[in-house]
């Protein structure tokens, strides 16, 4: 595979930015070798700098549920751009958005677009604090919630723990605020509430957590959260920044049938243009300001490019049968893996999301759960992959993501790329 283009972007780009990348992952140190520099995507596939291609299970990390420069999505935006790209007020097409969004949703009551999943769950955080009143948060290791200070922090030793920063510059007062326990574990919940009773304004959690392996709840853990948090009129924040729009169009609130206090969304609800939103009940979301008296801003939340793309994204993702044609290529895709007995290989999936693990476990519920040894295996097969025309995200703890533009075509060579890889 040639990589000269690549390498030589690469070199350049070290003497721009840190570790020659604008986000930590892209630099593929969790695989080896070269990161590739992408040129062009259309569909289900990409085009790196050398010209090579590849059927893309990364999807911009999962926003592009109808493929790469949607012709859709690229109409309606090219109408949009015509009229002007930002204004820092109003527009109808905020209004139009919203609309689709609410009225197909019976999870929230009003909703708030920033422009990003880290800035939506950000405010949100500070939400959930200036309605209840209270300072600390509940979060679980193994979920990923953005890159604010307060979200940057690990477990530390003990069941129940303030943690510890996972970032230099995250000062220990943001640390001591926030509450870290094991994923799937009701008794370090239950320990913490008592430990911190009334102190709690949320508990945030991926309800499908997907930045860490897909790490899938039992739905009686998701309901236990519901019960202890209405028990302690703390507010129950369902981060569905992945799994929002991508299991079912409400998302992991609605394939459970569960009801969040807060949900975020990220991407996806912009067609992959850099946006993010918050959405709660009525009465929460009144503390918003102007409204009330959380204050959060932003320049280009509801830009005009973002929400006419993100119109023209979700009116297709509501098309009868759309969620269930993801889902069926999904598993004709595992089907097919699972078929070719990859020593150690299982395959965990929902909806259109799946996550190639190496484990002797039925189950990995918990960061706890995954073998870290277990990368070397993937790190051998990413390269094979890429060599027969494969692109998943450079990480084996990230997942994979079906959409819209993937054929029968792009599955067979799949399966036949992994083949052909595992063989290496």
């Amino acid at each position: 595979m040639q990589q000269t283009n690549s390498i030589q972007l690469f070199e350049k780009a070290k003497t721009y930015f840190p570790g020659g990348v604008n986000s930590p992952v892209r630099a593929f140190r969790s695989v080896g070798g070269t990161p590739l520099f992408i040129d062009k995507g259309k569909g289900s596939h990409i085009w790196d700098a050398d010209g090579n291609e590849y059927i893309d299970y990364c999807a911009s990390w999962g926003p592009l549920i109808l493929g790469h420069a949607n012709d859709t999505v690229l109409n309606a935006v090219e109408k949009t751009m015509r009229n002007g790209t930002s204004f820092g007020a109003p527009t109808r097409l905020e209004n139009e958005l919203a609309d689709l969004i609410l009225s197909n949703n019976p999870h929230i009551d009003k909703i708030r677009f920033v422009s990003s999943g880290t800035e939506a769950v950000m405010s949100a955080i500070r939400l959930a604090r200036g309605f209840t009143g209270r300072s600390k948060i509940l979060k679980f290791e193994g979920c990923y919630h953005g890159h604010s200070d307060s979200l940057l922090v690990k477990a530390g030793s003990g069941l129940v723990t303030f943690g510890n920063t996972s970032s230099a510059g995250v000062p220990e007062s943001f640390v001591n605020e926030t509450i870290v326990v094991p994923l799937n574990s009701t008794e370090a919940v239950e320990q913490a509430f008592q430990q911190f009773h009334n102190q709690i304004a949320c508990v945030i959690i991926e309800p499908i957590p997907a930045n860490n392996g897909l790490l899938l709840q039992d739905k009686s853990y998701l309901e236990f959260l519901r019960t202890i948090c209405t028990k302690h009129q703390t507010l129950l924040f369902f981060d569905e920044v992945i799994s929002g729009f991508r299991v079912g169009f409400t998302g992991a609130a609605g394939y459970y049938g569960i009801q969040p206090d807060i949900v975020t969304y990220g991407k996806i609800i912009g067609g992959g243009f850099p946006v993010g939103a918050y959405g709660a009940r009525k009465d929460i979301m009144a503390r918003i300001s102007p409204e009330g008296d959380v204050y959060q801003a932003g320049t280009l939340s509801g830009n005009p490019v973002a929400m006419s793309a993100g119109i023209a994204q979700l009116s297709e993702c509501l098309k009868p049968g759309f969620y269930e044609s993801l889902a069926k290529k999904t598993q004709q895709l595992i089907s097919g893996l699972n078929a070719l007995n990859i020593p150690g290989m299982k395959i965990f999936s929902v909806g259109s999301i799946f996550w190639l693990a190496f484990t002797e476990r039925e189950k990995i519920q918990s960061a706890e759960d995954i073998d870290p040894n277990s990368m070397a295996h993937f790190r051998k097969l990413y390269h094979p992959l890429l060599e027969n025309g494969v692109y998943l995200g450079p990480s084996g703890y990230e997942v994979g993501f079906m959409g819209e533009a993937h054929t029968e075509a792009d599955i067979t060579k799949t399966i036949q790329a992994f083949k052909t890889a595992a063989a290496v």
